[in-house]
């Protein structure tokens, strides 16, 4: 899944995403680091996976990373 970084913090290596749709998830330090990235800037296109959230919350995200063709 394709969404767009919107927000991410160096220090914890966490932020969020916003969906085509304009959904924010938010994602940590796991998802990231699982992605092999060293930064994120707001407004890159990145590539998203999600396993279902736990409670009726909404997916979580497990990793980020750039989107390449």
């Amino acid at each position: 899944m394709q969404a767009t970084a919107y927000t991410y913090d160096s220090e914890t290596r966490s932020g969020s995403v916003l969906l085509d749709d304009g959904t924010p998830v938010e994602f940590g330090a796991a998802a990231f680091d699982a992605g092999g990235l060293l930064l994120l800037r707001p407004g890159q296109r990145v590539r998203i996976e999600t396993e279902p959230g736990t409670s009726g919350a909404g997916a979580r995200i497990t990793l980020v990373t750039l989107q390449t063709f």
